[in-house]
Parts: C-alpha cells; structure tokens; sequence
C-alpha cells in the first residue's frame, strides 16, 4: 500500500470530531455573524450579548453581567464604560441595597435591541434552517440539558452563572 493510500484509509477511519469542537465551532461562527450584523450600529458581539443579557436581567453589577457575559470583569470595565457613554446602559445605586452600583438598560439601548431583533432571529433561522421544527426544538431542550448539567453554582454569592 503506497503512503498516500495508507493516509486515505486513516482519514477515513479517523474518530468524528467532538461535540465539544462542534459547539465551539457553531459558537464562532454566531459570534462572527453577530459581530457582522451588529458592527454597523457601532456594537460588538460582546456588547449585543451584555446588552441582551440586561434585557433579560436588569439591575446586575458589573461583575454578575461579566459572568452572564463571558467576559472577564476587567473587559466589563471597559464595555460599560463604553455602553455608558452612548447612553446605551446606565449605572445607579441597587434599591435593595444602596451600597452597590447596578446597571441597566436605558430606553435608547432598549430601541438598538429592538432595531437588530428581526436581523438576529434571521440568523437564528439560518442556522437551524437543515431542521425540522421538531429537531430544532429538541437541540434547544438538549443544548439547556447541557448548560444546566455545567452549571455551577457561585461560591461567593451561591448563585448559578
């Protein structure tokens, strides 16, 4: 057997990639798509992703919106500070507790997630356009399987991620 017939039949035989690589390569392709549809509004991915996460939950430090946004604090630091400066995001002090610093989404940060909405539920729809319905709503159940089985609570706070 001749060297390049020995190397066909090992690619052919070689283990599927991963689930754990398949993911990773669906989250960088999202994250570069998202970064192309949100580049025109002068937004990051990162930053569609701190915003939508206000969205979801407002009046989160700093620290609890880098930890729901894959970010370190100290890259935080920098997007809010940023966000702030548009007008995108505000801070103010927590009602419950006056010593802490919060932040939410301002009006004009509610109007920019409403603007890029219909261009990322498209892109949603792309990607689980090779499914059914039915498929997409079982890989929806199955990837919050997963994300519930890693999940680990906060030491400090006791709180999940």
């Amino acid at each position: 057997m001749t060297d390049t017939a020995e190397a066909t039949d090992r690619q052919q035989v070689a283990a599927p990639p991963t689930l754990l690589y398949l993911m990773k390569q669906v989250e960088l392709a999202v994250r570069a798509e998202l970064d192309e549809l949100a580049r025109p509004v002068g937004l990051t991915a990162l930053q569609y992703t701190a915003l939508t996460v206000l969205e979801r939950h407002p009046d989160l430090t700093a620290a609890h919106l880098a930890r729901h946004s894959f970010v370190t604090a100290q890259s935080m630091a920098d997007m809010v500070t940023a966000l702030a400066d548009r007008k995108l995001i505000e801070r103010h002090r927590d009602p419950a507790d006056r010593r802490r610093l919060v932040i939410a989404l301002t009006p004009e940060g509610e109007r920019l997630l409403d603007q890029l909405r219909p261009q990322v539920a498209a892109l949603e729809r792309q990607m689980l356009s090779l499914m059914s319905d039915v498929e997409a709503g079982e890989l929806r159940r199955s990837v919050e399987l997963c994300r519930q089985a890693l999940r680990r609570p906060d030491r400090r706070t006791g709180d999940a991620p």
